[in-house]
């Protein structure tokens, strides 16, 4: 007879409560996404961070893979085509996907209108640390810039190693 391991996150920090409304939260440009920051991994003992990305139609993210994160998924509004490992598939409004470290994935707003979604990153801190520093502070989020045109993959690329996400060639 086997035995299950069971696995706990065990903290001795003392949480507290919180409560984030609807346009609540730091909110970042990162490439063409706009990604608020809804939980930090400071207010979570570092279990999670949780973003909501907003991606214009034909936008989305390169083919790329995280060496210490667990990702998870779930659309809220549009239609996103995403591709994880070989597998592709079209996600709508309630639909989920979960992304294991160590994963090939990327992600494009495949609708003709702006499409969000919830994106839980476990453990926390290293996600909200890149797009910190990757994007840049939006301090209207209801009124944002249109992206400038000066975006340098290669500075994208650079703060990306340097959390131990791996950036691919589209054709990965």
């Amino acid at each position: 007879m086997s035995q299950r391991k069971r696995r706990f996150l065990v903290t001795t920090q003392t949480l507290s409560a919180r409560l984030v409304k609807s346009g609540e939260g730091p909110t970042y440009r990162v490439v063409t996404d706009l990604v608020t920051f809804k939980a930090i991994a400071d207010q979570t003992g570092g279990a999670y961070s949780l973003f909501e990305t907003c991606t214009a139609p034909g936008q989305g993210t390169p083919p790329h893979l995280q060496h210490y994160e667990d990702e998870a998924f779930l659309v809220l509004e549009g239609t996103y085509t995403f591709l994880i490992g070989e597998q592709k598939a079209e996600l709508r409004p309630g639909d989920h996907a979960f992304v294991p470290r160590k994963t090939v994935h990327a992600f494009t707003n495949s609708g003709s209108t702006p499409a969000r979604m919830l994106i839980l990153v476990s453990p926390g801190g290293i996600h909200e640390k890149f797009f910190a520093e990757a994007g840049q502070l939006i301090p209207d989020r209801a009124n944002p810039p249109s992206p400038n045109g000066s975006f340098d993959p290669g500075h994208l690329v650079a703060v990306a190693q340097k959390y131990g996400i791996e950036i691919l060639p589209p054709s990965s």
